[in-house]
């Protein structure tokens, strides 16, 4: 028989709860335990990893290789864990949910689901705030949300529990038409948008000229402009409206890179009822075949 380790939910709570608020002392008040106790349960973890899972550097707690893994395994169990104890518990499902939805990305989609929650829960009140990704995972950090949507990068990954991969379409009115020569009229989000981004990188990679033609920070007035044939911008395709058509590189238009997205959580903070959402978003997710594997993306988005 091969030997199991068991990795304790209660040693893997602490392990969360120290890299979520980013201290061992804030993880004892969070939990009820002293300091020495923290420090002892991460060792007694390290001990079943066999191996080191958490360095300091100053003041600052950096994630070893194997630390990372091991994180996108405990937020996965301790989810799955809070979910089924508040089921069991016949736990109530009410209060405020705060939850950070992108500018910078088409979230129609999620938006339904997050609607859709509410719907059955109707003793849940929804806050959602709109902004650029940037802001949002900020306001996360701050405690000013409980669950963020937003872009990933390699230096975003903390309080990721799922990813996913756009891919956005150049999209234009179906009618469209322009001055090569004069440049490319591009619809776009402000400046440091992912988006706008990919488009320039994408036109100035193949030497195409462009000219910013529109610039708006919802997406609706982005469609509007694509659709009253004011410019050519990046969409996903969920976000292609009627009358719209995509652009390729028969048309002269070069492919535009990928975009991850992720769901961001504060462990820790979450009450049963932003546990319960989460579960409910990554199911959708899970099912629309969107949400990539956690620990594979997780590792893959450090290593970038």
């Amino acid at each position: 028989m091969r030997h199991i380790v068991n990795f304790q939910t209660d040693l893997l709570r602490t392990f969360v709860s120290v890299i979520d608020l980013g201290a061992f002392t804030k993880a004892g008040e969070a939990l009820g335990r002293t300091q020495p106790a923290i420090s002892l349960q991460i060792r007694r973890l390290e001990e079943l990893v066999g191996a080191p899972i958490i360095k300091q550097v100053g003041r600052t707690l950096l994630l070893t290789s194997e630390g990372e893994m091991l994180l996108s395994y405990a937020r996965e169990i301790l989810r799955l864990n809070d979910d089924a104890a508040s089921y069991f518990n016949r736990a109530k499902i009410a209060g405020v949910i705060r939850v950070g939805l992108p500018n910078d990305y088409a979230v129609a989609f999620l938006q339904g689901v997050i609607t859709e929650y509410t719907r059955q829960n109707p003793e849940i009140s929804l806050e959602l705030h709109c902004g650029w990704s940037a802001e949002i995972l900020d306001r996360l950090r701050a405690d000013e949300l409980d669950i963020a949507i937003a872009m990933v990068n390699g230096e975003s990954t903390q309080y990721l529990s799922r990813s996913w991969v756009e891919r956005p379409v150049w999209a234009a009115v179906e009618d469209i038409k322009f001055d090569r020569a004069q440049g490319i009229p591009l619809a776009a989000h402000p400046e440091g948008c992912a988006y706008r981004s990919r488009m320039i990188q994408a036109l100035d990679a193949a030497n195409v000229r462009w000219r910013v033609a529109y610039t708006g920070s919802g997406i609706g007035g982005l469609q509007n402009a694509v659709i009253n044939g004011l410019g050519i911008s990046a969409l996903t395709r969920y976000t292609m409206l009627p009358g719209m058509r995509i652009l390729d590189e028969k048309d002269g238009f070069p492919p535009l890179a990928e975009i991850r997205v992720g769901l961001f959580y504060k462990h820790p903070r979450l009450s049963d009822a932003g546990i319960r959402l989460v579960n409910h978003a990554i199911a959708r997710l899970d099912e629309a075949g969107v949400s990539g594997d956690p620990t594979r993306a997780h590792v893959e988005l450090v290593r970038q």
